[in-house]
């Protein structure tokens, strides 16, 4: 038999934490074994390979890219075990686990009405929330370490090999303390805005894909004059005058007195925030009643 069809998997589950942690010491600990033989065990991996699968040094160990090759498929083995042990578990532990996947921004303008009626109603479940970024949030998802996202939508991550269904539509502003007070009230076309500082979210995010695409479509270049991973510090540098910043409407709970809003001649298109699950795979009861919660009937 080939020997690479034959490899012991508690190599692979060595590797799993070596690789998600970059420390030989610390995937010893979680794994409650030397860390001579978590060595050993990367040795004998790498020999059945014929692989080189990490960069060591003294001090820090990385990935080399064949080590992330194996990583992409590793992981979302790992992850399906551990999701069919939560569940096996879930008869007599309630309804299991809770894991969601979004951004800072929907967890806290969006998501804690219904985080708060998911608890009264099951109280004793775990719920795991990962913030990162919509983008991110895919992976995740793709990578089994969250059961679902909510995200905003258009996502061009968001593949056939998810289910997703849109849950809110909302609307994305320009927003301005009275250092630009000559714009209130004033119909702004998109040329006229490149005038003055843009800020808004980083390039690792759905709503710059969305804000450079829409001004392409105008042929129009934007180049922001601070691009940031929050929306709430984009408020606050709009406040001090830094800038015009772009966000979307539901972090505007209520309209602050030292803001205003700024009008466009063209209406901007709505967006939507986007609820999504790998229906491939099993999810737990906890994920099925809270998107009960997001999608009533």
């Amino acid at each position: 038999m080939n020997n690479k069809t034959d490899i012991n998997f508690e190599l692979y589950k060595v590797f799993y934490y070596v690789a998600t942690t970059l420390s030989f010491s610390e995937a010893a600990g979680k794994l409650f074994i030397s860390q001579s033989a978590v060595s050993q065990s990367i040795k004998t991996l790498e020999k059945k390979l014929n692989q080189t699968l990490f960069i060591r040094s003294t001090k820090k160990v990385r990935l080399t890219p064949e080590g992330e090759i194996l990583l992409r498929h590793i992981e979302p083995a790992v992850q399906l075990i551990v999701r069919g042990e939560s569940q096996l578990l879930e008869a007599s532990s309630g309804i299991g686990q809770l894991r969601i996947g979004a951004s800072d921004t929907i967890c806290r303008y969006f998501l804690v009405p219904y985080l708060e009626q998911f608890h009264k109603a099951f109280p004793g479940t775990h719920i795991k929330v990962t913030n990162a970024t919509s983008i991110r949030c895919v992976e995740l998802l793709r990578s089994g370490q969250v059961d679902l996202i909510v995200v905003n939508f258009p996502n061009s991550h968001l593949d056939s090999m998810f289910t997703s269904t849109t849950i809110h539509d909302f609307q994305d502003v320009f927003i301005a303390d009275e250092t630009f007070k000559e714009l209130r009230g004033r119909k702004m076309s998109y040329q006229e805005l490149l005038k003055y500082p843009i800020l808004m979210l980083d390039k690792n995010s759905t709503t710059s894909e969305y804000l450079h695409a829409l001004f392409q479509q105008h042929q129009l270049d934007l180049v922001p004059e601070v691009e940031l991973s929050s929306n709430d510090l984009l408020i606050d540098l709009a406040r001090i005058g830094l800038g015009i910043a772009f966000i979307p409407d539901y972090c505007l709970t209520k309209m602050p007195e030292d803001l205003f809003l700024l009008e466009m001649k063209e209406e901007l298109p709505k967006r939507k925030l986007a609820l999504a699950y790998n229906s491939h795979v099993p999810v737990s009861k906890a994920a099925v009643e809270f998107m009960h919660l997001l999608q009533p009937v």
